[in-house]
């Protein structure tokens, strides 16, 4: 079973953070610049407060009637964030991501953020792993 810190360690992609003051409109430049559909609020020194995703946007801004350029993302985000730790296994990510229908997760390592788990991730680590498992098991039985 693969450990998120064995993900942490291979992705080349990090992830990015923004301030809680930040307006929903500089978040989405973010977002849109990193080509990334989450971002993590946090405080000073890692702390994650929350997290803002283009879900929140989309229900939160443009359907409620907000502007984004005066709306800040304290406002939106999604305080309540489901974490992992860098010892838990991609299985379990999968579970939580699927029993809480989240397609992100936080990875906090003694109280401060170290890294994030995308459901592509998730998928693609198992689908690999599967796929190596796949090939042992052909490998033994024709040798």
């Amino acid at each position: 079973m693969v450990e998120v810190q064995r993900l942490l360690d291979l992705k080349k992609k990090g992830y990015w953070t923004i301030a809680p003051e930040t307006t929903a409109y500089q978040a989405l430049e973010i977002m849109a610049a990193k080509d990334v559909g989450a971002l993590m609020v946090v405080a000073t020194g890692r702390k994650l407060l929350g997290i803002f995703t283009e879900r929140d946007y989309s229900r939160k801004v443009v359907l409620m009637g907000k502007s984004s350029k005066n709306t800040l993302v304290s406002e939106l985000m999604t305080p309540s964030v489901y974490c992992v730790s860098p010892d838990d296994t991609m299985e379990y990510c999968m579970a939580l991501m699927n029993d809480r229908h989240v397609r992100h997760l936080p990875v906090i390592e003694d109280g401060k953020l170290v890294g994030l788990v995308s459901i592509r991730d998730v998928v693609n680590t198992i689908i690999h792993e599967k796929e190596t498992t796949i090939k042992d098991l052909e490998q033994y039985i024709t040798s």
